[in-house]
């Protein structure tokens, strides 16, 4: 049997589509058409006498399945099927297929012009069914302004309450409700209101940055909130910019940070690379507080806290690190560079802080003795401190 064709109509909420002669002879011609339970409620009327709608339902598995008995298919789909849409579903479902795509504005687009405000340098992030992840980088990053698609949970008041949970208060928010409908509500709010209200669905927003953060090169340590009465339990600025340049982070994607105490190291390496997943350790029950408010002070989400010996935690429910950081190790390092090794991708690099010739030949042994090879060697001498000795090892 030949591949399906596709044929995918981008649409608006409208109830009054206006479609070109050729959107409408394809139309015509279709027997069989597919797409949402909203899209068949709008386009039903448009539909030819005895046709057949699939309904787009998850799991998507089954309607796929149910389009291969068919050789061509009308999709009606939401906006511009390809921005974050249908139309990039099908083509991983049906990577050999022909489709034919005629879009429409997406939600976002339409807002931009309901606002009269130019988008050509806006970031488009999508939260539909999504994790925080990209919304968390364009944060990072600093975005002036941030496009977000989003779903029934990842609302706009929920995503206001996510901004001001970690210190992004410098952006305005606009909110489109049922845009193209009659039922279209366009609101320009402080993201404290909109965390307040209710918003009818479907909806998108646009954040607009009223005032750029203050960045750091290099954490000042008098930021952190540390243990109590232990302000020293802390990697050194200049330790932790060196430790963290012999990570090589642009080039890695997973970076685990064992024994992170403040957090300093983690939330340094967010900052500098937000699309990076970090993983970090550690044992102290009390450090979980003071690590989540210092990702609040930095404004730092998407840090995944392990609150737990390293040596007791299952490792393989995490992603495999090509970057690790050792901030502490109490006493058993042999062992810990064993589950290190073990679980570091093949081009993985571990970079140590020693401030002992007893911890240096304990870590240099356990290289050695997990198969793997120094890199490179610093020595560190900052303030009143003790000599730091930063230790780059590989696979």
């Amino acid at each position: 049997m030949s591949e399906t064709r596709f044929i995918i109509i981008g649409i608006s909420d409208s109830r009054m589509q206006t479609f070109s002669p050729e959107i409408m002879q394809a139309i015509k011609a279709a027997k069989v058409f597919s797409g949402g339970k909203r899209h068949h409620d709008i386009v039903a009327p448009m539909l030819p006498p005895g046709s057949l709608w699939i309904d787009v339902t998850v799991p998507l598995a089954s309607v796929f399945d149910k389009y291969t008995d068919h050789d061509e298919i009308v999709v009606f789909a939401s906006g511009d099927p390809l921005f974050f849409g249908f139309a990039a579903t099908l083509q991983r479902a049906f990577p050999d297929t022909e489709i034919t795509v005629y879009p429409s504005f997406n939600s976002l687009q339409t807002l931009s012009h309901r606002l009269l405000l130019p988008y050509a340098e806006m970031k488009n992030v999508s939260l539909t069914g999504r994790p925080w992840k990209n919304l968390d980088v364009a944060l990072i990053t600093g975005y002036p302004l941030i496009g977000i698609l989003t779903d029934r949970s990842k609302t706009p008041a929920e995503i206001a309450r996510h901004l001001l949970r970690y210190g992004y208060d410098n952006y305005s928010i606009s909110v489109g409700e049922c845009l193209g409908n009659d039922t279209e509500r366009i609101r320009i709010m402080s993201l404290e209101e909109t965390a307040q209200e209710g918003f009818a669905f479907p909806n998108c927003v646009i954040l607009k940055m009223t005032h750029p953060r203050k960045r750091y090169f290099g954490l000042p340590e008098n930021l952190f909130r540390h243990l109590e009465g232990r302000n020293n339990m802390i990697t050194k600025m200049p330790v932790r910019l060196l430790s963290l340049s012999m990570l090589d982070l642009s080039e890695r994607r997973v970076m685990w940070d064992v024994g992170f105490c403040t957090g300093s190291v983690s939330i340094e390496a967010k900052l500098r690379f937000p699309q990076l997943d970090i993983i970090s350790f550690e044992r102290r029950a009390e450090s979980k507080a003071i690590f989540e408010e210092n990702c609040r002070i930095f404004g730092t989400p998407g840090i995944e806290a392990v609150i737990a010996d390293f040596l007791d935690c299952e490792l393989s429910t995490f992603p495999a690190p090509d970057a690790v950081f050792i901030g502490g190790h109490g006493g058993r390092l042999p062992e810990m560079m064993r589950r290190i090794f073990g679980n570091l991708t093949a081009d993985g690099i571990v970079v140590f802080n020693s401030v002992s010739d007893e911890s240096r030949c304990d870590f240099l042994s356990s290289v050695e003795s997990c198969g793997g090879k120094i890199q490179e060697e610093h020595l560190l001498c900052y303030d009143a401190h003790n000599p730091v000795k930063i230790i780059k090892a590989s696979k």
